[in-house]
């Protein structure tokens, strides 16, 4: 009887170890993405761009980046800021960034809603963001496949 309970405590401790750090990546992928939206919010786009799977960097240039988000959202949108709202992450396995590139083992995707009132009136657009650890760091993806 007494094995029984031991194993009983290993087998729910060993569960509730695995919910919390499942939630726990889930939880983190949200928060890194909501950085990421919050840089984006004060222009600060050169560390929005920092956050960057190195895919994404090889899809632009800091520079580059820096200067079309700033000059698109800010200046053809004719708005100052956004407000964004983020949701809960899902865990994916075997994504990739676009069809030509080999795909990542673990992922999550994270929608995000970024509000937008300009001069063009008021605006919401919705995309998918993805984040994975890469050595020991999170790093934000987007979605290129066809």
């Amino acid at each position: 009887m007494r094995k029984i309970a031991v194993i009983l405590v290993v087998l729910i401790g060993g569960a509730g170890l695995f919910l919390f750090f499942h939630q726990s990546n889930e939880k983190q992928a949200a928060e890194v993405v909501a950085t990421f939206y919050s840089y984006e919010q004060n222009a600060n786009f050169s560390d929005s761009w920092e956050m960057f799977h190195p895919l994404m960097k090889d899809k632009f240039a800091k520079v580059d980046y820096i200067q079309d988000r700033a000059h698109v959202f800010m200046g053809h949108f004719g708005v100052k800021t956004f407000s964004f709202s983020v949701g809960e992450a899902t865990k994916r396995e075997g994504w990739a960034i676009d069809n030509d590139t080999d795909s990542i083992d673990t992922v999550y995707q994270v929608p995000v809603t970024q509000v937008f009132k300009g001069k063009y009136g008021n605006f919401s657009l919705t995309q998918n963001v993805f984040v994975t650890d890469v050595k020991g760091e999170w790093k934000v993806l987007w979605n290129y496949k066809k």
